[in-house]
Parts: C-alpha cells; structure tokens; sequence
C-alpha cells in the first residue's frame, strides 16, 4: 500500500500512484471529517458546495473550493455532471461522496471510475452486488462469512416461508429483498 508521511494513502488506479487531491462531495459534518483526513494524510482536498453552503464550515476547511450548483441538492450534491465537472476544473483525481447520498451508487461510482478518477469507496461492482440483499448474502455465504440461518429465495409464496420457518427451527425475520 502507498504511503505518505508514514500514513496509508489509496492508489490511484489510473495513474498507477497516490491520490493527489480530493475533491469532497458532500456537506456539512461528512466533509468537515473527510477534509481533516486529508490534512492529516498531507492530501490536499477540495470542498464541493452549493449556494446555501458557501460559508459552511467544510468550505472554510478545505484547501479550496468550488460551487457545484445552487441549494437543493438534486442540483448540486446529486448532479454528478456537475461534481464531475468540477474534480477536472480543479484538478482532483480522486472524489469522496461521504456517506449516504452518493455513497451508495453504483452508477456514480461507476462514472467516476470510467472517468478516470479515484471513487474512494468501495468499486460499483461491489456496490452493485451488497445492492442486493439476496445477492449479498449469496456471495457471503460462498466466501464462508458467516451468515444468519435463513433462506435467500426472495419468494413470497407462504408455504416457502413457512418451510423455512421449519428449517430454522426458530423465530424468522422476513424482510423485503
């Protein structure tokens, strides 16, 4: 694994070293945390904001900053073309989205990745698969982690369910797949 100053840095694929600088995709508390990480790994990073959030905390933080969008967030923190467009402008190789919004999309994490840059997460495969409770569970179950009894058949038939009830010999949990 890469290092700088001692400390574990993620590689950038792409380039085939280290991440040179991080473009924040988030707001608020997230990015005031990812930005202090960066400092603290000599990573320079760049806070990603939408009009309301022009003297938020986080863009004070951060090395730089740049307006991607006006306040609601399906027109700022959401609009990938836009952050997107502003890892290039500013010349971040690598995005962090923080946790919720964007965290969880294989579709985001799968433009970044074909854009060249460093989604820092997991990859959209990854994503895509634990998307899924059945599929995430299948490939648990395969890789020996274990797993809470139960069946992974996404049926909805009550005599399936009640098999399965049978089998555990115990309380079930249903949830929706």
């Amino acid at each position: 694994m890469a290092t700088r100053r001692g400390k574990p840095v993620a590689s950038h694929p792409a380039r085939g070293g280290v991440v040179t600088k991080v473009l924040v995709a988030n707001r608020g508390e997230i990015a005031v945390r990812v930005i202090r990480a960066c400092r603290e790994l000599g990573i320079p990073s760049v806070a990603a904001y939408s009009d309301v959030d022009r003297h938020a905390l986080h863009v004070q933080q951060a090395g730089e900053a740049v307006r991607i969008g006006p306040a609601p967030a399906t027109e700022s923190y959401l609009n990938v073309d836009a952050i997107i467009a502003a890892a290039r402008a500013t010349g971040a190789d690598a995005i962090h989205p923080g946790y919720g919004f964007l965290a969880e999309s294989e579709d985001f994490a799968e433009r970044v990745e074909n854009e060249g840059l460093t989604f820092i997460g997991p990859p959209s495969a990854a994503i895509r698969a634990m998307g899924s409770k059945i599929e995430s569970r299948a490939i648990m179950h395969k890789a020996g982690v274990p797993i809470v009894p139960g069946t992974a058949s996404g049926s909805n038939d009550p005599r399936a369910i009640a098999e399965a009830a049978r089998e555990i010999e115990g309380s079930i949990f249903i949830k929706a797949s």
